[in-house]
């Protein structure tokens, strides 16, 4: 796994609103690369959809942010090609089925075909198996999972893990494609004081080797950049903000898990190889191979959108992260 720069990351006026009201509104943030930051509040009060907007899963409705040296929402592709998630319940879930070391190999599959450099594809499969095992072995070791310690080592299924060694599965699997900037939902739920302590220090370590990292969380340590969120002052309350979050949720729970097919048939089919095909994915990365429409973001023609079809972009980007 190299290990990148990390993403500054600043926003302005930060704002997206949905049908049902403002997800959130008025985020300000400046923090330099290698940050650990932690988007603090209750539940419902529009932390996953920040979380989403500023890894450019979805769109803003007001204001700008800066992920790196991309500018949001004109350059929301080339944000989700530096910006990899860790665990976000109900929009990139583990599946439950596979084995620890299958999951890894789909993750691995995933980084080759989407985010690898072109001139990977003239390997020979030996060698690009031998790079995929290396990087596999270089996750795990940054994540903290050694998978001797797990009941069945490498084949333990997802669903006997533990939540901790579910997160440091999640944690390894977006650290494949070597991203500036990390982040996970959710991060204390379902965890001990002891395990979040464990949480906290793994991110820490993933902070200094130079990864901008972006955690939800409901307490968060003294340590961090923190950003919070909670009731708005123009009436939109919690209850708005969490109908807001689960129509963002249900929008990308589905394409996010259909995002895995195009991967999971071009192992199958050697003719990925071919330079056709293989090319345009890698160059383009994966939100832009499942969906035409989003050339919109980097020429910035849809300006002048009013807020409902803003919002409705928004719901529709975070299906595509």
């Amino acid at each position: 796994m190299d290990s990148p720069h990390g993403a500054a990351v600043k926003a302005e006026d930060f704002g997206l609103k949905g049908p049902r009201g403002w997800a959130f509104r008025g985020i300000g943030l400046d923090a330099a690369p290698g940050s650990l930051i932690a988007v603090e509040g209750p539940s419902g009060s529009g932390r996953t959809c920040l979380l989403l907007a500023l890894t450019g899963r979805m769109k803003p409705t007001e204001g700008h942010a800066e992920i790196g040296r991309h500018r949001l929402p004109k350059k929301m592709a080339a944000v989700r090609r530096i910006a990899a998630l860790g665990p976000v319940p109900g929009v990139n879930d583990l599946d439950q089925s596979l084995t620890v070391a299958e999951q890894l190999r789909e993750g691995a599959l995933l980084q080759r075909h989407y985010g690898a450099p072109i001139r990977s594809l003239f390997r020979s499969r030996a060698e690009r198996r031998a790079t995929a095992a290396a990087r596999i072995d270089a996750a795990l070791d940054a994540a903290g999972l050694d998978l001797a310690t797990l009941p069945k080592g490498e084949r333990t299924t997802v669903r006997d893990l533990e939540r901790l060694e579910a997160v440091r599965l999640s944690v390894a699997i977006a650290l494949l494609g070597s991203p500036q900037l990390l982040a996970l939902d959710d991060l204390d739920i379902k965890l001990s004081d002891t395990e979040r302590t464990e949480v906290w220090a793994l991110l820490r370590s993933i902070a200094a080797r130079g990864i901008t990292v972006l955690a939800v969380c409901s307490e968060a340590p003294a340590d961090a950049v923190v950003l919070r969120t909670g009731p708005k002052e123009d009436g939109a309350g919690a209850g708005r903000d969490a109908d807001a979050e689960a129509d963002a949720k249900a929008e990308a729970e589905p394409a996010a898990k259909a995002e895995a097919e195009p991967a999971a048939k071009a192992e199958a089919e050697p003719a990925v190889e071919k330079d056709s095909g293989a090319k345009k994915d890698a160059e383009t990365g994966p939100a832009t191979a499942t969906a035409t429409e989003n050339d919109a973001d980097d020429t910035g023609n849809d300006d002048n959108d009013d807020d409902t079809k803003g919002a409705d972009d928004a719901l529709a980007e975070a299906g595509r992260a």
